[in-house]
């Protein structure tokens, strides 16, 4: 039987490829590489015949697990549910720890990304936020506290 080595990236189509990397830049994560995909390959992989997107992988400073995005030049990108909520099908959020939530929600805030709803705290353990970004992606910021 066949073993998973590793979580190494999740991948989100965005709309405006530099918008989305500035979010996510603000949030702390790296640029780790920029590129066009296009070919035979790609092609195959994904279903589309004679596709073109442009890609940005993004990092933690820890190194682990990444983003890929992707804003396709051919064919246009479809419309997503941009206000979708936690009960829509489909993936909903991509999570981050980080070091101080209420900085980071200030930020987020000025750059005019809001809340999903409020910040939680489970018991003395953990703060945590859902932010709507770019295209409605929904970031899970958590800070351990306990």
């Amino acid at each position: 039987m066949a073993h998973m080595r590793r979580f190494d990236h999740v991948g989100i189509t965005v709309s405006d490829i530099d918008r989305a990397t500035a979010f996510f830049l603000g949030l702390g994560l790296g640029v780790e590489g920029r590129m066009f995909m296009e070919g035979e390959f790609v092609d195959t992989v994904i279903g589309i015949p004679d596709s073109r997107s442009e890609i940005v992988v993004l990092r933690p400073p820890d190194g682990g697990a990444g983003v890929e995005l992707s804003c396709f030049v051919r064919p246009d990108h479809q419309p997503g549910s941009p206000a979708a909520m936690s009960t829509e099908l489909g993936l909903r959020n991509v999570a981050f720890e980080v070091d101080d939530l209420d900085a980071i929600l200030d930020q987020c805030a000025a750059a005019g990304y809001g809340l999903v709803g409020g910040v939680g705290q489970y018991e003395h353990v953990w703060r945590m936020a859902y932010v709507r970004g770019p295209d409605g992606i929904i970031v899970a910021l958590a800070e351990r506290i306990g």
